[in-house]
């Protein structure tokens, strides 16, 4: 990865941030949820995937037509985040397969 590559990076991440900033403050309190549920289960893939830049689309166009954040999501914001990754190989999936190895067969 080169230095272009982080900086470009870094400005990618403060435009996603600028836009979860302007969304009304439960949307807010929300996404910061789903954020930090997915990063600590979340997709292998989630800092190069679509899926919270997906999530802030989603978010703005519920805003946009009145829809309280809970119309959108539901009551159990957990449940939402495991659907939003079903498909998706997950850092529980990479750890469940590194249990399951034969000892001393890492990396073979």
């Amino acid at each position: 990865m080169s230095i272009h590559d982080i900086i470009e990076g870094k400005k990618q991440w403060r435009a996603h941030t600028a836009r979860v900033k302007s969304l009304p403050q439960d949307y807010q309190i929300v996404y910061k949820e789903i954020q930090r549920y997915l990063f600590k289960v979340g997709p292998t893939d989630l800092a190069d995937g679509p899926l919270l830049p997906g999530v802030v689309d989603f978010f703005e166009e519920g805003a946009a037509a009145g829809k309280g954040v809970l119309e959108l999501v539901g009551n159990d914001v957990a449940a939402f985040c495991d659907d939003l990754v079903k498909d998706s190989r997950t850092y529980a999936d990479v750890y469940q397969e590194s249990i399951s190895e034969e000892p001393g067969t890492a990396g073979k």
